[in-house]
């Protein structure tokens, strides 16, 4: 099935295009308005954008008389008002080919579906395609972004014959969501600043990664390396830094406030990296942040990650985010991906905020189940392929 779109000034005009390239045994999808041009919002000019399909394979021959008929289908994922608009479309032939009319009552099964209950429903989609999209919504993935995948699923369906396997289908699904986070910052530190900054909640593992970073850093770049914690809220942290720092044979200065931080800065001055650990709080308290700034000096050169765990819910990730907003977060780093069997949440914090993923860990190991992110990874845990 060929499918293409057209844009004219009126129906009749997009209709003469139809005909003119694919003839009049072509069939209207869907149409719609769109307003193009103006000038700073104003003087915008209405045109009409249309979905024009016809089959190749199809007999011509034995296809019905032509006559003209009135047809609204409307897009796929348009909301209530646009779907109100007065757009009527000029379909030309009754088909006699089954396999056209059987992918054409599938397609408006699945508008009218969608029309009634205004949410993904799956009912009737392509079996596939359906399959697909229940995958993803186990993993989490955010109800927008489902929608995009399911609009291309469905489109690259009919375009490709409506005869596509599973696994196609699936393919397709992990470029698209390959393509989604593919341009934002992934893998190991660059090390193109001195300072690395680790910040996040309590209990998400933000110690144990900085110990396996400073391992990572020393054992593949041979970088010497010096520790700085911040977080004097609980002995236990620093004891436990401590314990790593004798370890790796590396430094560890402690501080309290910015005078003890450019004072600790000054006697790590011979270390080409040095890692910050800050204190893990309660993270719906905005004081936390605030006083963060406090004892690290964020004026000099530094890359900052947000860690989070894959075990929490999507919504206090979120919210995290929101409070560490004011510092500049620079990448992602997922723990526990060891811990659960859902990874949605990934993709959709990485499109929501433009932001990649520096590192994912897998367990409590030092220096080892640590992993550097990159999009392959991360699209493979949800769509269920290590």
């Amino acid at each position: 099935m060929k499918i293409k779109k057209y844009t004219a000034s009126s129906m009749p005009e997009a209709m003469k295009k139809v005909r003119t390239e694919l003839g009049n045994e072509a069939v209207i999808l869907h149409s719609k308005v769109i307003h193009t041009g103006g000038f700073l919002g104003l003087f915008k000019k209405r045109n009409i954008e249309v979905l024009a399909a016809i089959d190749p394979d199809s007999n011509r021959e034995a296809r019905q008389t032509k006559k003209e008929k009135i047809s609204s289908i409307p897009n796929l994922f348009e909301n209530k008002t646009a779907k109100d608009n007065d757009v009527s479309l000029t379909k030309h032939a009754e088909f006699s080919t089954e396999k056209v009319l059987k992918q054409l009552e599938q397609l408006n099964g699945f508008v009218q579906e969608f029309v009634q209950n205004e949410k993904i429903s799956t009912a009737a989609l392509p079996n596939p395609v359906q399959q697909v999209i229940a995958c993803l919504e186990k993993q989490g993935l955010d109800k927008q972004l489902l929608i995009k995948i399911t609009r291309e699923l469905v489109g690259k369906w009919y375009k490709e014959g409506a005869d596509k396997s599973f696994n196609e289908v699936l393919f397709w699904t992990k470029e698209y969501l390959y393509q989604e986070i593919s341009s934002y910052s992934f893998g190991e530190l660059s090390l193109s600043k001195r300072f690395v900054n680790v910040v996040g909640p309590t209990g998400v593992g933000k110690t144990t990664t900085l110990a396996k970073m400073a391992a990572d850093i020393m054992l593949k770049h041979h970088k010497k390396i010096g520790f700085i914690t911040t977080d004097t809220y609980r002995i236990a942290a620093i004891e436990q830094l401590k314990t790593y720092a004798n370890i790796l044979n590396v430094p560890l200065e402690v501080c309290y406030n910015l005078q003890d931080f450019e004072s600790a800065a000054k006697k790590l001055e011979s270390c080409d990296v040095i890692l910050i650990d800050t204190a893990g709080r309660n993270f719906r308290n905005k004081q936390y942040v605030d006083d963060l700034k406090k004892v690290v000096d964020y004026k000099r050169e530094m890359e900052t990650l947000l860690v989070l765990s894959l075990t929490a819910k999507q919504e206090d990730m979120e919210e995290i985010y929101q409070q560490f907003s004011t510092i500049d977060i620079n990448q992602f780093v997922f723990t526990k991906m060891d811990e659960t069997s859902t990874y949605g949440s990934m993709v959709n914090l990485i499109v929501k905020y433009q932001r990649g993923a520096a590192y994912l860990t897998t367990g409590q190991n030092v220096p080892d189940d640590m992993l550097a992110a990159n999009p392959e990874i991360i699209v493979n845990r949800i769509i269920g392929v290590d």
